[in-house]
């Protein structure tokens, strides 16, 4: 069995905690550990193979990163070019699988769900197992405690082997027909994780979305790997049609089979849906993270980052603040992020893609200040790394070591920078940073200038592969 580890997808039903360049699956959300961190954890004791994780290149850095931290072992980091959705991206892990001759059975799972009982998931785990090695497409169906309008939902058939025939699948439904599918006890959740050969997988979408199969073939066959990342041709992938795996295959095969999931199952969808799966609420039913104070407070959500939040007289609200944003919503209304999220995108605020501190593969960096001609950033670097070489047309900068030393290159001078000493690098000038140390380097950086745009950097080298 090879878990398959779907880490795309922006999560913008989370803003401003999750945005374009940091969505929810790289966040920590419901533990210590971020939500691809745990997809991968509660893995441990089903016997199950290093795992492929498929993200969008933009955020390879950030998977290895993870991965790293807590010492996982992988079968790989797929890169996609551009989103095509879960169809393609699924093809791609199976054709991949398939390449050393082998045909394993795959266990996709989406890196932003939570599962609170490993032990029923694990024996939801084998029941499912049984039925792939039949050469059945699995789902997982989640039972049902109230009836939700926000997923879809799956009728379930006649037996078949631990698990069901699949009878239909459904969109999601107004509230009474929820209510009438709860009450029936024949309707579960679709939860969005699958089991199945990657041998199967290929024969229906060949069956059923030739096209699809064709692209992802053709992309497989022209992959490089490049560090951790299996990189596939982006020209080649682009011509893949877009298509989720229940459209594509899994509505249409005759092969579909449903194991029940009953494990505290909750995709994390939005903020509400983290309030009602919260393990601690105060005598009235609040969830606080974070520095705040309460008064005349019921059944609400409350997650501070940098502040403290003073919270007076409201029931059912969502507060949840970051370094640079402050989002206020009601509970029932928390879907209208979406909307937020959308007019940030129109009017291309940065709030849209990035916190105020950015995390790049050499380390972070928050920007503290700024105004008129300046800009004041702290910035930290991990032991042994380096920034790009690089130059600025527009800004000129200021660097002063905090702590840790620095190796400082100007032009053709190279020299060691340590702490409560300072280096000036003028406009134009090609210079390189890098923390040659065992210790976190930290420093401020004061840049000035007619233009400050992270787009002013044309870089010469880069052990990242970021060169212009």
């Amino acid at each position: 069995m090879k878990p398959v580890i779907l880490a795309g997808g922006s999560g913008s039903r989370l803003w401003p905690k999750s945005r374009a360049a940091l969505p929810k699956q790289f966040l920590a959300l419901t533990s210590d550990r971020t939500m691809l961190q745990e997809t991968i954890g509660r893995l441990s004791g089903t016997g199950a193979e290093k795992p492929i994780v498929i993200c969008n290149d933009s955020h390879r850095f950030l998977v290895a990163e993870q991965l790293r931290t807590q010492n996982i072992d992988h079968g790989g980091i797929l890169l996609e070019p551009m989103g095509r959705n879960t169809a393609p991206a699924i093809a791609l892990a199976a054709l991949h699988a398939l390449k050393d001759g082998n045909d394993p059975v795959l266990l996709v799972l989406a890196a932003d769900h939570l599962i609170k009982d490993n032990t029923a998931f694990h024996r939801a785990i084998d029941k499912a197992n049984a039925l792939a090695q039949k050469d059945y497409l699995v789902t997982f169906g989640i039972v049902p405690d109230v009836a939700h309008t926000g997923y879809g939902y799956i009728k379930a058939g006649k037996p078949a082997a631990d698990g069901m025939l699949v009878e239909e699948f459904v969109e999601k439904p107004d509230l009474d027909t929820a209510t009438k599918y709860v009450a029936s006890q024949q309707y579960f959740w679709n939860s969005g994780m699958f089991m199945f050969k990657a041998s199967r997988y290929v024969e229906e979408l060949e069956k059923f979305q030739p096209d699809i199969l064709n692209a992802c073939r053709a992309a497989v066959d022209s992959e490089s790997k490049d560090l951790d990342f299996i990189r596939i041709d982006p020209d080649t992938f682009k011509q893949c049609p877009d298509d989720s795996i229940d459209y594509a295959v899994m509505e249409k095969t005759k092969m579909a089979a449903m194991v029940p999931l009953d494990a505290g199952w909750s995709d994390v969808g939005s903020w509400s849906s983290l309030w009602e799966t919260a393990d601690r609420k105060d005598e009235n039913g609040n969830v606080v993270i974070g520095d705040a104070i309460l008064e005349g407070v019921n059944n609400s959500y409350i997650n501070a980052e940098e502040r403290l939040i003073a919270v007076i007289g409201l029931d059912d609200v969502v507060v949840v603040e970051t370094k640079d944003a402050v989002m206020v919503a009601h509970k029932e209304k928390v879907q209208e992020i979406k909307k937020v999220v959308n007019k940030l995108k129109q009017e291309k605020r940065p709030e849209f893609e990035f916190h105020r501190e950015v995390f790049r593969p050499w380390g972070s960096y928050d920007s503290i200040d700024n105004g008129a001609r300046f800009q004041v950033k702290r910035i930290s670097v991990k032991p042994g790394e380096k920034l790009s070489v690089q130059m600025h047309h527009h800004r000129a900068e200021h660097w002063i070591v905090v702590s840790g030393t620095a190796k400082v290159t100007v032009g053709e001078t190279t020299k060691l920078v340590t702490e409560n000493e300072s280096v000036y690098i003028p406009i134009g000038d090609v210079h390189a940073l890098e923390n040659p140390g065992k210790i976190p380097l930290e420093l401020i950086e004061v840049q000035s200038g007619a233009y400050l745009g992270e787009d002013d950097i044309v870089r010469f080298s880069d052990r990242y592969g970021r060169t212009n």
